[in-house]
């Protein structure tokens, strides 16, 4: 075992992308992951395009380094076996609504029955103690709900659209993982076990609000919130002659080797351009002024000049750039590997570097309950309970 969280044990009850993409940070630090799904499997297995029938390109994204067992969770003889799973865990992680998983008898007293040292992380649209508890979320919708769609009709003048990509999910993931290790970290040093409750609305309305609140973090308000800076209608990738660059001058250093670079030193002077501050208090000048700079040369001529002068600049990627891109090739982040039912297949490695317990990639996203009589087995279950549950199909297991 890899990683380091070699040797925990979590029960994962994840679907779709916000809860997996978590599960797969944990996975990838050496935990053994129990992916536990439903006679149907998880939705995101039937997200097109795939090969073959439940194993999309989200879920293999998602979901390797985990053993995948099925349990139908409305049959008692498979919630038993559920709770067998829980009383050698470490953790229970799951983002279904609370009531869902109190109608099932496995809300945080349920599970903390067989196991007082369970850490029990759930993720779900907005917090319990408000008004908006129980309310069915996905990212599209937090994603409204914490403006970012009409931040971006603010900044482009155009309809308001989301991101293209699930950020809500995965950003509010990251923070499903972050949260179980500092509490499996608490229970080390306490040896007391807890629940955790990670909200979507919550962790993405942090996210936006430290750059868009703006006049309105003081008492009384300095001023609207929104962004100066976020929300200039010119702070997007730069038109060149024959296409764009994405450039960020920043500093005092960097701005003057811009004005350098275009033969006007004497702009440093100017009391829009002279100093951080200035250049934040007039921030939307600043990007339209560099936007009718840049439409002056080419993009590799910018690049160059760029470099030369140490300014951060890079070119604008298509997804295919990102895709064939030397440096993730060169640090094998992006890599072909053979995934046992699937082929060939492009996956993406671990991006951080250790020195010590490095993680690593062990197993191939799982087929639908691939492992369900492996990990009955290491629970304790009899081979003859295991050939009842499968037959009564409260589990389910690859044939």
């Amino acid at each position: 075992m890899a990683g380091p969280l070699a040797g925990v044990r979590i029960v994962d009850l994840t679907t779709v992308i916000l809860g997996p993409y978590g599960t797969q940070v944990l996975a990838d630090y050496g935990a053994d992951v129990i992916k536990v799904e439903a006679p149907e499997g998880d939705i995101i297995r039937h997200g097109a395009p795939m090969k073959h029938r439940g194993m999309g390109h989200i879920f293999l994204h998602h979901n390797r380094n985990k053993r995948s067992v099925v349990l139908d969770l409305k049959q008692p003889a498979a919630r038993d076996a559920l709770l067998g799973l829980v009383r050698e865990a470490d953790a229970l992680l799951h983002n279904a609504r609370p009531q869902a998983m109190t109608r099932l008898g496995l809300s945080y007293d349920d599970v903390r029955a067989v196991n007082e040292r369970i850490v029990y992380v759930a993720a779900y649209g907005y917090s319990e103690s408000g008004p908006y508890a129980g309310r069915p979320a996905y990212d599209d919708l937090i994603q409204g709900m914490v403006a970012l769609p009409s931040l971006a009709a603010a900044a482009s003048g155009e309809r308001p659209r989301f991101v293209p990509t699930a950020l809500c999910d995965r950003i509010t993931g990251l923070s499903m993982a972050q949260a179980l290790t500092a509490a499996l970290y608490h229970r080390e040093k306490t040896g007391r076990g807890q629940a955790i409750e990670v909200p979507m609305f919550e962790t993405m309305a942090e996210v936006v609000l430290a750059d868009h609140l703006a006049g309105r973090t003081f008492e009384p308000p300095l001023g609207p919130a929104g962004g100066p800076r976020m929300l200039a209608p010119h702070r997007a990738p730069y038109r060149t002659r024959d296409g764009y660059v994405c450039v960020l001058i920043y500093n005092d250093k960097q701005w003057r080797a811009f004005f350098a670079m275009i033969g006007r030193e004497t702009l440093f002077d100017d009391p829009r351009f002279s100093s951080q501050e200035a250049r934040s208090r007039n921030i939307a000048d600043v990007y339209a002024f560099l936007a009718e700079q840049l439409a002056h040369r080419t993009s590799s001529e910018w690049l160059a000049a760029f470099a030369a002068a140490d300014i951060p600049a890079t070119p604008l990627n298509g997804i295919d750039d990102l895709v064939d891109d030397p440096h993730l090739r060169a640090t094998g982040f992006l890599r072909t590997g053979h995934h046992p039912s699937e082929g060939e297949v492009l996956t993406m490695g671990i991006p951080s570097r250790w020195t010590d317990s490095q993680p690593d990639v062990r197993r191939p996203a799982p087929q639908h309950g691939e492992h369900t009589i492996e990990v009955l087995r290491e629970a304790g279950l009899r081979t003859a309970d295991i050939d009842a549950l499968l037959a009564s199909g409260a589990a389910r297991a690859v044939q």
